[in-house]
């Protein structure tokens, strides 16, 4: 069965929390007084503020050079950007295909695909994504995860405790949403593999080459070393 899923992330809409706080610049009282000692350490630190200030200006990833890398990845029809004036946020959001009709009939569900992706302020930022919100929608007749709603990755021999999910469902449109969060680091472990597989409560899965591209994608597009 061919799973057509909605391009929006049940639950993303009103996730704000994680972002850092503007910084707010605190004047040093002894910088006000006029004496040589103080002049040279005013100097020092304008410098060293106009230093970091190009820097970090250099390093900005803004959303026209994001959109730009998901052309050269070839990956429009499956990673979006977009920036919703009212909040003054950005959305970025990579959708998968579906899960292998083998994993879905031997789980006992009609299809599944995933998503991930992040909310951001503004339409920049200057240091990579620490983390990634990632979203499976699951279509089965009944639903298969609400007792046991948790993901890890097998990475050769290492396991990658992803954590349990946020979990919602709707019988009655056949859905079940597992949303968790997933760090870069492991996010980067296992798009470096050829072959990983994971467990979703108590069923296995194996992701696929696509969904293996769509994970480097995301890193790729959003890495600010680049």
């Amino acid at each position: 069965m061919k799973f057509s899923s909605p391009r929006r992330l049940p639950l993303w809409d009103n996730v704000t929390r994680g972002f850092p706080n503007r910084s707010h610049q605190i004047l040093d009282p002894i910088l006000l007084l006029p004496t040589k000692n103080n002049m040279k350490r005013l100097i020092a630190l304008c410098a060293a503020t106009l230093f970091l200030t190009l820097a970090a200006s250099a390093q900005s990833l803004t959303n026209t050079i994001i959109k730009d890398r998901i052309r050269s990845q070839g990956a429009e029809n499956s990673i979006s950007l977009s920036f919703d004036a009212a909040s003054k946020m950005t959305k970025i959001m990579a959708v998968s295909e579906n899960v292998s009709k083998d994993d879905a009939s031997r789980s006992g569900i009609l299809a599944m695909n995933f998503a991930a992706g992040l909310f951001y302020p503004g339409e920049n930022f200057v240091k990579s994504p620490e983390s990634f919100m990632l979203t499976f929608w699951v279509l089965s007749k009944k639903p298969r995860f609400g007792a046991s709603h948790s993901l890890t990755v097998t990475v050769h021999e290492e396991v990658l405790v992803i954590g349990s999910a946020r979990y919602a469902a709707k019988p009655r449109e056949q859905m079940e949403y597992l949303n968790f969060e997933i760090s870069r680091e492991n996010l980067m472990k296992i798009a470096q593999q050829s072959d990983v597989r994971f467990q979703l409560g108590d069923e296995e899965f194996t992701f696929t080459k696509s969904q293996m591209k769509l994970f480097a994608d995301l890193l790729i597009v959003t890495d600010t070393q680049q």
